[in-house]
Order: C-alpha cells, then structure tokens, then sequence
C-alpha cells in the first residue's frame, strides 16, 4: 500500500511540472511553418498599435498643457495618464498576441528570452525587425493624422532630459527594463504557473503594471524607452538630431538590462549554474 501511495505522488508530481526544452539555435523546420510568419505578423502589428495609441497620448498630453494655446497646466493625462497609457497598451496587447506569437512587443524582451534559450536566432531576428517596422508605421499613422501637433510636440521621441548626464539615462534604462524583463521571465515560468495554478492571475498583468510603474519613475529622466522599438519608431519619423544624439542609451541600456534579468532568472533565481555544475560532475 505504501508503495502504491509513493508511485502515485511520484507520477503526479512528475506531470505537475516540467521544464520546456531549450530552443535550438536555428530551427530550419520553423521557417517552412504558417504559425511562424503567423507570428512576425503579430508582432508587427501589436507594435503598430502600441506605438500609435501611446504617442498619440503623449502628443495629446504636451498639446494640453501648452502655455501657449491652454492656461490650465494641469489639463491633460499628465504623467500618470502616460504611464496608464503604456501599461495598459502593454497588457492588452499580450494578452491578444500571447498564444500567437508570445507577446514580446519589444525588442529587449525578444533578446532576454533569446539569451535564455526560450526562442530561436531566426524568430528573434524576424520579431525585433517586425517590431522596429511596427512602431516607424505607427508613429507614421500619427504623423499622417495630426501632423502639426506631431511636429510641434516632439513627436513622441525619446530624449534625455535636461539637467541629467548621459551616465544617469543610460542607468535608467538598465534598470527599468531589467524590471520589466524580470517580470516577464517571473510571469511566464512554467514552474510558477505549476505551483500557483489555483491563483487565477493573468500572465499579462504584472508584465502590463512593470511597464506602468517603469513610466511613472524613469519619464522625467529619459522619456522611458525600455523598448528600443519604441525609441527608434518615434526617432525615425520625428527626424530631429536630439533624438538621433540620445538613441544609443534606448539601444544599449534596454539590452544591457535584458540579459541581466535573463541571467538573473535563469541561472540565479531557477538554479541553471548550479544544475549544470552537478551534470558536468555527475559525468565527470
């Protein structure tokens, strides 16, 4: 009887929970998959969105509290209303494209779930370019609809504000999206959703409250691009050198922080250092 007990908690914690394999590099039997191209589109057009419904809000905000058309400076969203604007879109949008392409909507996330071996070189390659392509067409949309006001509010583009150095934005965008990564990794853990299956919480959530929380401390600083998309969509149709001068710290910083949270998460928080130590001497 007591053996009978052992082997049925072993085969039910043997199917509580298991470990995805690493993706391959190079997936040659990807590429020849409709769910693959299925996948770019999605991304593609979650960014597009993405972008047009937040600089839209940007632009709208800057427009309202014009000392020069509103004597009401405190008219408009203000920053919490960005901040809402970005989280929200964010939350949305994964939830939407989470079962089709993931979600990644970013750059940084797709290169952090790269690094640990979660996607393939050549879906991480399509999806940042699909990205980068969805948000120069959404601020494109803006520009087309309201394009005295994208012009003449900065045209939602991140730059570094006055009265901080280089050193201290680029800090910013290390951290901020080494949250925002972190999170993601800490939503999406297949260990996690074993153990707190009986918690209805949406993966999208917290990832959605990350990017909200990011916005609201790291605006006056950088703008928050966490999201190198996001940076060069809005750089690439406002055209204007300041963005052009700050755009490597919305590159290298998001990058640095992703594969931060990557290692982090992988070999810190779920033990991947360890577990490959005790393999290689367990072989040894």
């Amino acid at each position: 009887m007591a053996k009978d007990i052992e082997v049925a908690s072993h085969e039910y914690g043997a199917k509580d929970y298991q470990d995805p394999p690493p993706a391959d590099l190079i997936d040659p039997e990807e590429l020849t998959k409709w769910s693959f191209y299925r996948a770019i589109i999605a991304e593609f057009v979650a960014t597009l969105l993405f972008l047009y419904i937040t600089v839209l809000t940007v632009i709208g905000y800057k427009s309202q509290t014009d000392p020069d058309h509103s004597t009401d400076q405190c008219g408009g969203v203000g920053i919490l209303g960005i901040a809402w604007a970005f989280g929200g879109m964010i939350f949305v949008l994964v939830y939407c494209t989470a079962g089709i392409s993931g979600g990644h909507i970013n750059p940084a996330v797709t290169f952090g779930l790269f690094l640990a071996r979660k996607v393939t070189l050549p879906r991480a390659v399509m999806y940042m370019v699909a990205q980068c392509l969805g948000a120069v067409c959404g601020c494109g949309l803006v520009k087309a609809f309201q394009k005295s006001y994208y012009t003449n509010y900065g045209g939602g583009a991140n730059e570094l504000a006055d009265g901080y150095n280089k050193g201290t934005g680029l800090g910013a965008e290390i951290i901020g999206t080494f949250f925002l990564v972190y999170t993601v990794f800490s939503a999406t853990d297949p260990k996690r959703n074993a153990r707190d299956s009986h918690v209805p919480v949406l993966a999208p959530l917290p990832i959605g409250f990350a990017v909200f929380m990011v916005h609201l401390a790291t605006i006056p600083i950088t703008g928050t691009g966490i999201n190198p998309a996001r940076s060069f969509g809005a750089a690439v149709i406002y055209g204007k050198e300041k963005a052009w001068d700050d755009q490597w710290i919305f590159w290298v910083g998001p990058m640095i922080g992703a594969a931060i949270a990557a290692i982090y998460h992988q070999y810190v928080l779920r033990a991947g250092a360890v577990k490959a130590l005790g393999s290689f001497r367990s072989n040894a």
